[in-house]
């Protein structure tokens, strides 16, 4: 390659080093790198020389060539001649002094190509520096900054020049005045001073072993004072930093007397620094230096220095370490390690000193102080060991330390310290203490609110931190085993560890089971022995309170029952097999349970039964009393807590039941009630749970204690006028009284059923009214307050439970029944009826239903205030989500806790209309209590339906369970029922309408066990119900009324005649009910319901059409008037032509209801045939369309559609609408399928015509009215799959539209093809005779249609091939352009449809494609893109001879289309080029023309367009034999493939060698074409002829350079350098890499 040329290209990327893109600089450079890597001497020398011809060059421009330079000395350096070296020392010691200003980066640019070469040559350049670096004259910045590096780059080549270059530096650093100089200077003495360290460290590999430290020692010495003395005080923050980092260095050279002698000036100096800069790291790291220097020799002074050094250090680890800038964690170890220094030689002091800060309260100093104290116990671990005690008492204050920061330094040193045996010593157990404190910490924040400080410890971190802790001390430090446990049990009982519950059970958990496993004798735990320790029986209460509420403090339940697993043995013997055996299976339970899935109820119930075997395992009266004892006085543990306290409450009742001893028993009860606190509702339960467990085992004692209390003095009221605490007083009396009268019904509920009955009356009930009512001068006075009433409520519900479940066993007769239920009523009438706020409904009405099954009996009457005043004080509560206005008395309810009162509240209902119904379950006791419910079904209101539907459904439900038939009696009122509840099934309300299915079926079940079916008989049609649950709660209109209907059709199966009558006149009133939708659902039950039933009521039909007309004039409702419509149109389909014509006649568009109609006329197949026929021949006749002037003024002419065809054409789309049209349909298909798609091709682009009284046009899609008929005839014929695929292709959208019209038409013909073969023949004759029409527009809807079906083999099976193809011939001549071009895609299509018959029509064929790409009338080419198309799908299947003579004259016709502007014009092209490629292998000029558009094809490989690409890939594949070379084929053929993505640089890289090496003759010609392609159009296409020239000249042998013009090469290079795109600059830039 010509010098002249490498150097062209060196000299372009010059100047392009610094383009606008950043991407082509990083290539530029790459690429002169990649030039100076093949011939280092030569481009070096042009990049001097550049910069040598352009003095004035910007900076940023010398910068990268200086750049350049350093990279290709730093990778070449052994490669370059000792000349260019020499020449560009000098080059860059003068571009680094040239200016006497400091220009950073272009001196640092020059300097850092002295440092590289210095790596080897480090003699000349030492030469050239010190040249400047004379004694006496103060050298240039960049000089001394040259002289650093190379000391941190070069150690062993610069060390042995350092001692010439001090001595030479020392007098220059008193001429330096300004602050750069002193940094520098100061910088470089930083520097040499490491690198000597370094060297002196290394010595056995140094090139002199003989250099000692003591060489520079003077020097050093003297600079230091320079520095130390004058610089170290300047106002310039950067030096004093730099100046301190270089004395930290100097230090460890200075010789010892000397350091001695500075030591007392220089720590205070370093220290004083502190305070004057920011960045502290540099200065602790220098004092860290001074100090290591200092202690290394021994130094006597060092001490003197030790106060002021603490108290700054001391400053320094208090600051705060902020992580996420490491200069200040990097400032905070080397603090440390100043500590460390310090204590390894003043032990005594430091500690001293570190104790001294603890005790000061400051935060950061503390913590500062602890972080110190944790580094020393950690890291001088033999120097602390005599001062354990000290610290463990030192240790102490900061504990007590409320900052949750100081907390975590201090967790860390208990950490630290449980490590190297400090717990194991007295005092140790308050670290532990600590540690568990924090573990019982509560969350500082709500959920959602985060500290703003970053600093902040939360409280959870702290605890997470703690629990982690305490779990490593189990886990890590063995020997704390003895200190943990049994201690750590002490902490599980008082209530202000509770939050540490769980790390405090795991830990003991570990420790147990290991001590276990081992069989240490420390296992069993004596607690009589053990001080501090709480009694087995109290233990035992508080875990088992804890696994009742497993989810609590952080999930405490399974830890508590796991501890409780392994402590059986040491707190009572007789446990340990029991629970050995209950255990495990109730921690699975938690296991597979969360908080919200586990049932707390049965939970705790199992609980209480593992306690009650517990108790009976133990055996041990005594040990069960006290259990009891310490039980109840642990109570007051829980004031906080009334849920744990309430279930501890039903603990001692178990206990107590267990309990022999009858004076403790009496003595617990009367504690418990004396000490409860009866203000508490949670509270009060309990008690009384735990009251009426203990009655179990001893009845009359419970009832003389309650007796006995409710005599004592708790009930007494002080007499006295001033008692100014009267009303507080009567509340309290109130709120024991309520306690009692709780107790009293858990007593009946509990106590043995044999014993309980007599003392109902007289015991308890005396006692509760009693308490209940007081007297006031003999007169009995009511009380007000609510507590008491709630408690009465649930009192009496009790002791209903408890009768009823004795009942079962004994007769009785409740004769306070009535009175009971009166005042239960009273309840309910004074409760507010818009809110709910108190339990009072539901526990009344639960009582209800509980004292309903008792003897005796409610009269009719009564029974029927009963339900209306429960039915109308539920159903006409406001919704839940309504928030109620708060009074001055009552607290509003959260949601949740609403939420659980309604869903008590309807629950309890529902069980009182069961336990009424449960009286008469015959059918006039069910109309009884639905009576109640019936106006509510039909409200305006959602909720109030939604209740009355639920409770029936759960009514109905319950009647059917409960039915018996005795005999047959008839459902009488089935009828109605259905009216009522049919409609509701579409209600708008999603809870109604399933509700409303359930009850349908269920009646129908009903009916079904009153016909005398048996209880296992299942009925397929009524089972069919339920599905329609799922299919409900879908809010989709269609879905409700297919559902109404299916629903009707089994609902008419099972109704009795008799029973039809009542609901057909039901579902009339349903029309207008006050929900549209169940208007709607009458509506739809009603057709069906007349449908199938309808022949039985003849007698009826006139006074049905009567009220039908009545309703219609008052229903406002669309789809209830169109299904009214319906019912007519059921019972009128007499005057055919007469209907037809009103309908033809009606306004367009249609509305609903003449659609309707219209589409009811499909109902009756022969009606539909008659129809269908009459509008085809109409269609036929009259003229689609009429062209009317747009305006007077702007002339043009608009399609106007004519009203009769398109009115026809909207009428028969309704018909085909009903589904029985189908027949008619079918039989009348290919007609009906031509007549509409001829009608579709004449309406597109058409509009509606204006309506006569609106003068406005009517809102129509005239070609959607078609394509929507023909969508839906093609349905009707059930061609599913060519439906499918249209809708598939989004056919239907295209085929309205006239800029898609063709591509629909298309796609309609090949579904057609693919799925309705047989069907054509049929079609193709009917469509015919239109290919003749007037309209163009149906011309061509033909044609296209006739067009594709040529695609397809099957016109060929069908004999319809002649036919078609004559018909295209005859279209090739059409004066219709667009008729013209869908002829040469038909002829094309064969090649695809039937290729067996291309050569039948060779001559034909090839007559019509060629004259088809020469097209004169052809706008946008379409004609020539189809013919080029055509002709390449005809080619595969000519034979030879038959095109043999035209290969080069379609060759030579097809070139120019290559380089198309148009996209699928070049596609079409070079894919018609790989298809001519069979015809003319073997023929030389047709080689000759593969050769010569070769380069084309592989350009556009990277074509924007990804179809071109594609047809590239597949004509190089074809083509790939004709080119001559076996390499080349076999590539194109791997390579080239459709789905593969193509490695473009490495396939044209490998193609580039085979074309050198098997054309080498050729490569003139190619490099020229390729060339031209650098004025291409599309940037991609100029970028790959970059890359094919780069690869070309990378793989070109010398010998065959001469080929190629090299001059026009480099020229279109440097031109594309400038190209306007950035990739074709990058590669431009690339291939100018590879001259070389």
């Amino acid at each position: 390659m010509d010098e002249t040329d490498v150097e062209q290209v060196t000299l372009a990327l010059l100047d392009a080093a610094t383009d606008k893109d950043a991407e082509v600089q990083e290539q530029v450079r790459k690429s002169v790198l990649t030039l100076g890597k093949q011939q280092p001497d030569r481009v070096l020398a042009m990049c001097q020389d550049y910069l040598l011809k352009h003095p004035k060059l910007v900076v940023t421009h010398r910068v990268v060539i200086l750049q350049t330079i350093e990279l290709i000395v730093g990778c070449r350096i052994e490669e370059i001649s000792y000349p260019r070296i020499k020449s560009i020392i000098s080059l860059a010691s003068d571009e680094m002094t040239r200016s006497k200003e400091v220009i950073p980066d272009w001196q640092q640019a020059a300097s850092n190509i002295l440092v590289a070469v210095g790596n080897k040559h480090i003699n000349d350049i030492m030469e050239e520096i010190l040249s400047k670096f004379q004694p006496g004259l103060l050298p240039h910045f960049f000089v001394v900054q040259t002289l650093a590096n190379l000391s941190d780059s070069n150690v062993y080549g610069m060390v042995p020049f350092l001692n010439a270059i001090l001595g030479t530096m020392l007098p220059m650093l008193s001429m330096a005045k300004h602050d750069n100089m002193k940094w520098v200077f100061s910088s470089a003495l930083c520097h040499f001073s490491d690198s000597i360290l370094e060297y002196l460290a290394n010595l056995d590999k140094a090139p002199d072993p003989t250099v000692r430290k003591d060489t520079f020692s003077s020097e050093i010495h003297a600079a230091f004072d320079i520095l130390f003395s004058n610089w170290l005080q300047s106002r310039e923050s950067k030096l004093r930093l730099t100046v301190a980092e270089a004395v930290g260095s100097m230090c460890h050279l200075m010789a010892s007397d000397k350091l001695e002698e500075q030591i007392p000036k220089l720590i205070p100096a370093i220290l004083s620094l502190y305070k004057k800069n920011n960045e502290h790291y540099v200065i602790s790291k220098s004092l860290c230096q001074v100090l290591d220097a200092s202690v290394n020799m021994g130094s006597r002074v060092l001490e003197t220095q030790l106060d002021s050094l603490l108290f700054a250090l001391h400053q320094q680890v208090s600051a705060p370490v902020d992580y996420s800038n490491p200069p200040t964690i990097k400032n905070h170890n080397e603090v440390l390690r100043c500590f460390s220094l310090l204590a390894n030689s003043f032990p005594d002091r430091l500690v001293m000193f570190v104790l001294q800060k603890l005790e000061n309260s400051n935060e950061r100093s503390r913590v500062g102080s602890l972080s110190v104290l944790r580094h020393l116990i950690n890291s001088t671990t033999s120097t602390m060991e005599s001062k354990k005690l000290l610290i463990l008492a030192s240790i102490r204050q900061p504990m007590a330390d409320h900052s949750n920061k100081v907390k975590k330094h201090v967790i860390q040193v208990i950490s630290a310290m449980a490590h190297h045996g400090y717990l194991e010593l007295e005092g140790g157990e308050l670290l532990v203490r600590f540690i568990v404190q924090h573990c019982a910490l509560h969350d500082t924040y709500q959920r959602d609110h985060r500290p703003t400080d970053p600093e902040e410890v939360s409280n959870e971190a702290l605890r997470t931190m703690c629990d982690n802790t305490l779990h490593l001390l189990t886990t890590t430090v063995g020997r704390l085993a003895d200190v943990l446990w049994p201690k750590l049990l002490y902490y599980l009982t008082p209530s202000q560890y509770s939050n540490a519950t769980t790390p405090l059970c795991k830990s003991l958990i570990v420790l147990g089971t290991k001590k276990k496993s081992n069989q240490e004798p420390s296992f069993n735990i004596d607690f009589t022995q053990e001080v501090n320790l709480p009694s087995p029986q109290t233990l035992m209460v508080r875990l088992m309170v804890n696994a009742a509420f497993p989810f609590n403090s952080r999930g405490h339940g399974a830890p508590s029952l796991s501890l409780l697993h392994i402590l059986s043995v040491s707190l009572h013997p007789n446990t340990e097999t029991l629970w050995e055996k209950e255990i495990p299976p109730l921690l699975s339970v938690l296991e597979e349970s969360t908080a919200e899935s586990l049932d707390k109820k049965h939970w705790n119930e199992k609980l209480l039964k593992l306690l009650s075997k517990t108790l009976s395992a133990i055996d041990d009266d005594k040990w069960v009393c006290q259990l009891a004892a310490e039980a109840t006085r642990y109570l007051s543990t829980y004031n906080n807590a009334l849920e744990e306290k309430s279930f501890l409450y039903r603990c001692i009742g178990v206990t107590l039941q267990q309990c022999f001893n009858k004076e403790v028993v009496k003595k617990q009860l009367q504690e418990i009630l004396l000490a409860a606190r009866h203000n508490d509702a949670v509270e009060r339960e309990g008690v009384a749970m735990g009251v009426g467990l203990c009655a179990n085992s001893h009845l009359e004692g419970t009832l003389a204690k309650l007796d006995e209390f409710g005599k004592s003095d708790a009930f007494k009221k002080s007499p006295s006028i001033f008692n100014l605490l009267k009303e507080r007083n009567d509340v309290e009396v109130e709120k024991v009284k309520s306690t009692l009268i709780l107790c009293y019904g858990q007593v009946a509920l509990n106590a043995p059923p044999e014993k309980i009955l007599n003392r109902i009356d007289q015991d308890i009930l005396r006692c509760i009214s009693k308490h209940f009512n007081t007297k006031v001068l003999g007169i009995k006075v009511e009380t007000k307050d609510l507590t008491m009433k709630l408690s009465l409520i649930q009192s009496v519900g009790l002791i209903a439970k408890a009768i009823s479940e004795c009942v079962k066993k004994q007769g009785y007769v409740f004769s306070r029944k009535q009175e009971l239920i009166n005042v239960m009523l009273d309840f309910i009438k004074a409760e507010p009826a818009d809110s709910l706020r108190t339990p009072v409904r539901h526990l009344v009405m639960t009582t209800c239903a509980n004292l309903m099954p008792l003897e005796p009996a409610l009269s009719e009457n009564e029974s029927f205030d009963l339900l209306k005043v429960c039915v109308n004080s539920v159903f006409s509560l406001p919704p839940e989500t309504h928030t109620p206005e708060k009074t001055k008395e009552e607290e509003i309810l959260d949601p949740k806790q609403r939420k659980a009162l309604y869903k008590d509240t309807l629950t309890a209902l529902q069980e009182l209309l069961k336990s009424v119904l449960a009286k008469d379950p015959t059918p006039d006791g069910l109309q009884s209590v639905f009576k109640h419910i019936e106006s509510w079904l039909s409200s305006r209101h959602d909720h109030e339906r939604e209740r009355a539907v639920t409770a029936t459904a759960h009514l109905l439900a319950y009647y059917l369970d409960n039915l018996t038939v005795k005999n047959m009696v008839s459902f009488h009122n089935l009828g109605a029922l259905l009216g009522r509840l049919s409609p509701r099934c579409s209600d708008p309300h999603p809870a109604v309408r399933i509700a409303a299915v359930d009850c349908i079926y269920t009646l129908l079940y009903m009916q079904l066990r009153y016909e005398g079916f048996s209880l296992d008989y299942k009925d397929e049609a009524v089972d069919s119900l339920l599905p329609f649950k799922d299919q409900l709660e879908n809010p989709d209109h269609s879905v409700l009324y297919k559902t109404c209907s299916d629903l009707t059709k089994v609902m008419s199966k099972r109704l009795p005649q008799q029973q039809l009558t009542t609901l057909v006149f039901m579902l009339f009133e349903g029309l207008v009910d006050s929900q549209t939708n169940c208007c709607r659902a009458s509506s739809v039950i009603l057709n069906t319901l007349l449908k199938n039933r309808g022949g039985g009521l003849q007698e009826l039909v006139p006074e049905m059409l009567e009220v039908l007309h009545v309703r219609l004039q008052s229903i406002t409702e669309e789809q209830v008037r169109v299904a009214a419509g319906q019912t007519v149109l059921i019972l009128a389909s007499q005057h055919l032509q007469t209907v037809v014509s009103t309908l033809v006649n009606q306004p367009l568009p249609y509305d609903g209801w003449t659609s309707e109609m219209w589409m009811a006329l499909g109902a009756d197949p022969i009606v539909a045939k008659q129809i269908i026929e009459m509008v085809m021949e109409k269609l036929l006749i009259m003229a689609p369309y009429v062209d009317k002037k747009e305006s007077m003024i702007r002339g043009g002419t608009t399609k106007v559609a004519t009203n009769q065809p398109l009115a026809m054409t909207c009428g028969l789309k309704e018909l085909l609408l009903n589904g029985q049209s189908q027949e008619p349909a079918v039989s009348l298909f290919p007609q009906l399928f031509s007549c509409l798609t001829v009608r579709l091709g004449a309406s597109v682009g058409v509009s509606a015509p204006k309506d006569n009284n609106t003068k406005h046009a009517a809102s129509v899609h005239v070609a959607g009215v078609a394509a929507e008929a023909l969508r839906i005839l093609l349905a009707r014929a059930q061609l599913d799959e060519v439906m499918n695929r249209m809708d598939e292709d989004k056919a239907w959208d295209a085929i309205r539209e006239p800029n898609t019209h063709i591509t629909g038409v298309t796609l309609l013909a090949r579904a057609m093809s693919k799925h309705a073969g047989p069907r054509l023949p049929a079609i193709v004759e009917c469509l015919c005779p239109s290919l003749n029409n007037i309209y163009e527009c149906q011309r061509i809807t033909v044609t296209a249609f006739f067009s594709e079906l040529l695609n397809h083999h099957v016109v060929t099976e069908l004999m319809l091939i002649d036919v078609l193809m004559n018909n295209m011939m005859e279209r090739i001549s059409d004066p219709c352009c667009t008729v013209r071009m869908l002829a040469v895609r038909g002829l094309g299509n064969i090649a695809v449809g039937s290729p067996e018959k291309v050569n039948k029509y060779a001559k034909e064929l090839l007559a019509a494609m060629s004259s088809g790409m020469e097209e004169k009338d052809d706008p946008g080419k379409l004609i020539t893109l189809e013919a080029m198309s055509g002709l390449s799908k005809v080619l595969l299947y000519l034979d030879k001879k038959n095109v043999h003579l035209l290969v080069v004259y379609i060759f030579m016709k097809i070139k120019p289309f290559l380089e198309s502007e148009n996209d699928e014009i070049r596609c079409a092209s070079i894919h018609l080029m790989g298809n001519l490629s069979k015809f003319g292998s073997g023929e030389p000029v047709f080689k000759d023309q593969i050769h010569n558009v070769l380069v084309s094809l592989l350009l556009h490989l990277v074509d924007p367009n990804p179809h071109v690409v594609k047809a590239c890939k597949y004509a190089m594949r074809v083509c790939a034999p004709v080119v001559g070379s076996e390499q080349i084929t076999t590539m194109f053929q791997n390579h080239l493939l459709d789905d593969k993505s193509l490695h473009y640089g490495e396939f044209i890289n490998d193609l580039t060698k085979y074309l050198i090496q098997d054309f080498p003759g050729m490569l003139n010609f190619y490099h020229i074409s390729v060339i031209q392609f650098f004025k291409s159009n599309w940037p991609e296409v100029r970028a790959g002829a970059a890359m094919f020239i780069g690869f070309l000249l990378g793989n070109l042998p010398e010998e065959h350079f001469s080929h190629l013009n090299m001059g026009t090469i480099t020229k279109g290079l440097v031109m594309l350098l400038q190209d306007p795109d950035p990739v074709v600059r990058v590669k431009a830039a690339e291939a100018m890499g590879r001259f070389h």
